[in-house]
């Protein structure tokens, strides 16, 4: 592992530079600060150590032991999060020297676009639509550009709005290319153009008549006769008969525009676009995302088999016409050796996120604070992420032997994409039978074996040898829709801490199988990810234990006038301030009500979805339950978008982990509430001393005024969206039993 150093740019004596690295100034303050915050955890550890050595009490005993377990998870994912801090470096691309280094557009390489959906009443065929639609106007050689589509649901009603939209790919492609649009998502860009015109009235009718026609075929279920243009088309639509269903359907693969015939109004090339639903079997149990991204990374490889891939996910529309142009400043980059670069990530940002960002949406640690320090390169996130075809075929000194010689990553094309051999080939490596003994999503291809396919194939390149490169241009490169709901975000974040600690637990774990393949920092990158969920460890302990201490008046923590009082505020403040101060010079809405709401979600989900995520993982790991992909739902609601934009949290649904945060806010409430009494009442006597429950009310008191939206949601709130009345009694009644036995106690 070599770490990045001063600024380097890769240009020779015989082309411009095409990219640029340099570490940043953060960089020596960050280790300066690392070094004196271990010195104050080992004091921390020290002082753990002492106060086991010699309890007061048994319960005394019994906190000291369960305050060490949280200090030591909460240092063990410190010192991971050192390794995004000690090296981060900003990347700076220059697409304006790209056609100068590669001999103009004709040394571009081929391009394939891989969109996946999976079910078009969670994923509206619409939002799909726009996001093929902003990738097929690229700035890219049109002849040299494929888009698929994955229908994992199998419906007839995409295949619909994919005909429709080929149509209007005719229109809509010049249309772009005329006005040199930046913004080539049709909904986004009518959205925004509030300067009309003959031209651009026209175009948004034509855009309008084909969103109701899509949208009347999707609320009624089916396509009727009326809406089925020519012969063509009512062929391809037969195939949805009554034997076709979403789980038992032969592959489906229609090429709705080929380069090599059809062209746009104005008469020139369009790019490939080419429908695809993989073969599935109600008696072949089919792998989830990562399977329907192998089928892609097959069918492309006969039909197309371009070097360089783009995986977008269905409802991340392309923000920027120039993004393959900055890929290819890393990607086709003769300056550097290239036998190494896998792939470039660009990160995900998202549009709809209120000002405040209440739930986290944005993910700025994760997308945008973290890669930077990766010495590495970036994780692969799922999205937004341009492949080198041949990093998906083994390490980069392997020789890669496919099974088939027509899946050769270096194999050269001949013969049309129409051709009966071609798609009756493309159709046999779509069948649900053909990984059968291969090692397709185990050393070829995207990875099976966790719920976070992206994660684990990202990790498996770079343990393989391969390397990626992080693109962070300032205007962005994607923009996708995040959940607005509560209850969407916390089952998503509970199937990700699922995935994630299948890999953290297996034998490919980061902190062993990952430090001996890539180093001791970028090994502890991933196990940083990979160990998500243990945060609900010491958050778990730190949201009750001091509180139901505090109940029943027993410290636990230094007293005021003792040093190790002051240790522990160093450790809290210093932990917060550094978070804030990555947070604000990441840039992009680092706003100081952004933080807040970010380190809130951060208690939230450690109570909740890494809880239930952590449960569900061991049940599984023991045999006991099993868990599937459940597709997060892109269809938004009027009056949970009003609450949003409004920032008003949203609690309607009946849920457990509802009733673990209503529990924890009343705990912290009656807690807060009791110990100022103590305090009150023990300062009134002579010689009282209330020193040692001070920090104790100060944890209660954070908790409070991070747990508001609770209250607000339990007691004051009466819109639909307020925490359900089942919910606020289960929880007061969990809770004042928890208060009862304690004060017994």
């Amino acid at each position: 592992m070599v770490a990045p150093k001063g600024s380097m740019a890769s240009a020779t004596a015989n082309h411009p530079p095409l990219n640029s690295h340099k570490l940043l100034r953060r960089a020596l303050p960050n280790r300066a600060f690392a070094l004196i915050f271990a010195c104050a955890i080992s004091a921390l550890f020290y002082h753990h150590v002492k106060t086991l050595l010699r309890p007061t009490t048994a319960a005394n005993a019994v906190s000291a032991l369960f305050l060490l377990l949280a200090d030591a998870v909460l240092a063990f994912m410190w010192c991971t999060t050192q390794s995004f801090r000690l090296y981060p470096t900003r990347n700076e691309e220059f697409p304006e020297n790209l056609e100068k280094v590669v001999g103009g557009t004709r040394g571009f390489p081929a391009l394939d676009v891989f969109i996946c959906t999976a079910d078009p009443y969670k994923e509206p065929p619409m939002g799909v639509v726009n996001t093929a639609l902003s990738v097929m106007a690229y700035e890219y050689p049109v002849e040299k550009l494929s888009v698929y589509v994955s229908d994992d649901g199998g419906s007839e009603l995409t295949m619909f709005a994919f005909m429709e939209a080929a149509r209007f790919a005719g229109h809509w492609l010049p249309f772009c290319r005329e006005r040199s649009l930046v913004e080539r998502s049709p909904e986004a860009y009518f959205a925004s153009n509030i300067c009309g015109g003959t031209d651009i009235d026209k175009m948004k009718m034509m855009y309008e008549s084909m969103k109701v026609r899509v949208e009347h075929v999707v609320e009624r279920g089916k396509v009727g006769e009326e809406y089925i243009n020519g012969d063509r088309e009512r062929r391809v639509l037969g195939k949805w008969t009554d034997e076709f269903t979403r789980r038992d359907h032969p592959a489906v693969i229609e090429i709705l525009l080929d380069n090599s015939r059809d062209r746009d109004i104005a008469g020139n090339v369009m790019p490939n676009l080419i429908y695809l639903s993989r073969e599935k079997s109600k008696n072949v149990p089919h792998q989830f995302k990562a399977g329907a991204l192998n089928v892609l990374l097959r069918v492309s490889a006969v039909m197309t088999n371009a070097p360089i891939l783009l995986t977008l996910d269905c409802d991340m529309r392309s923000n920027d016409p120039s993004t393959p142009r900055r890929a290819l400043c890393y990607l086709a980059n003769p300056s550097t050796d290239q036998s190494q670069l896998g792939y470039v990530q660009f990160p995900q940002r998202f549009q709809g996120i209120n000002e405040g960002d209440i739930y986290c949406g944005d993910f700025k640690r994760l997308f945008q604070i973290n890669p930077p320090g990766m010495t590495n390169g970036p994780s692969y996130v799922g999205t937004g992420c341009f492949f080198r075809r041949r990093c998906l075929f083994g390490a980069p000194s392997a020789i890669v032997l496919p099974e088939i010689p027509e899946l050769s990553p270096e194999r050269c094309l001949k013969g049309p994409i129409q051709s009966e051999e071609t798609l009756a080939l493309a159709k046999k490596v779509a069948g649900c039978k053909y990984e059968h003994n291969t090692n397709w999503g185990h050393k070829v291809g995207f990875r099976y074996g966790s719920l976070v396919e992206d994660y684990y194939t990202g990790y498996m390149l770079q343990c393989e040898g391969w390397r990626s490169a992080f693109c962070h241009p300032d205007r962005a490169a994607f923009l996708g829709d995040a959940p607005i709901c509560l209850i969407d975000v916390l089952n998503q974040n509970k199937r990700w801490a699922i995935g994630l600690l299948e890999v953290g637990f297996s034998k490919f774990s980061p902190v062993t199988y990952g430090v001996r393949s890539m180093g001791l920092l970028m090994g502890l990158s991933f196990a940083h990810y990979a160990f998500w969920a243990v945060w609900c460890i010491p958050i778990t302990i730190y949201a009750f234990l001091p509180q139901i201490a505090l109940i029943n008046g027993l410290s636990i923590f230094p007293k005021v006038s003792e040093p190790w009082f002051f240790l522990y505020i160093f450790l809290f403040l210093g932990a917060y301030a550094q978070d804030l101060t990555d947070f604000a010079l990441a840039g992009h809405n680092g706003t100081l009500r952004r933080w807040w709401n970010d380190q809130r979600m951060c208690l939230v989900r450690g109570l909740t979805s890494y809880v239930f995520g952590t449960i569900e993982f061991t049940l599984k790991s023991l045999g006991f339950a099993a868990h599937g992909f459940n597709v997060t739902s892109k269809v938004l609601d009027d009056e949970q978008s009003k609450k949003y934009e409004q920032g008003v949290f949203e609690f309607g649904a009946v849920s457990p982990m509802f009733v673990v945060l209503a529990v924890a806010a009343i705990v912290n409430l009656a807690s807060l509430l009791q110990g100022l009494t103590t305090v009150v009442a023990v300062a009134r006597r002579s010689g009282g001393d209330a020193e040692g429950l001070v920090l104790q009310v100060l944890l209660a008191s954070f908790g409070v005024v991070n747990c508001w939206p609770i209250y607000e949601a339990m007691f004051i709130r009466t819109d639909k969206g307020r925490m359900p009345t089942k919910v606020t009694l289960v929880s007061t009644f969990i809770a004042s039993l928890l208060y009862t036995a304690v004060s017994l106690a």
